[in-house]
């Protein structure tokens, strides 16, 4: 690749990397997508799953994550009724990302917390 193809197509990959990060960023959203992938179908199941999350956070993650079509919510009519979350196939496209963030992140503690 070229010096000036590379310039022209940062912007684009700069955009892309926004587009990411707005829809699976910030503290919550990763965790709880691997906690649905990971089984957890149920409200309580996932909020247990996360350690400090809130009810109202999670509650409205799980909507963000369903107006990003990675999630779909099924509510059941029993009595009582019965709400569930499971993962798409969209959202199962990030599971290589998800397995790499978190392989980075135990090399990244293991590296800082070593003795110099």
């Amino acid at each position: 690749m070229t010096d000036q193809a590379s310039v022209r197509s940062q912007p684009e990959e700069v955009k892309a990397l926004q587009d990411t990060i707005y829809v699976v960023g910030g503290k919550w959203k990763l965790p709880i997508i691997n906690s649905i992938c990971n089984g957890n179908r149920r409200f309580r199941e996932i909020e247990r799953s996360i350690p400090g999350i809130t009810t109202r956070m999670l509650s409205r993650e799980l909507k963000e994550l369903e107006i990003n079509k990675l999630i779909v919510r099924t509510v059941y009519p029993d009595s009582p009724v019965l709400v569930e979350y499971t993962s798409t196939a969209y959202c199962k496209s990030l599971s290589g990302v998800i397995q790499e963030m978190i392989n980075w992140g135990k090399a990244h503690k293991q590296k800082i917390t070593e003795a110099d």
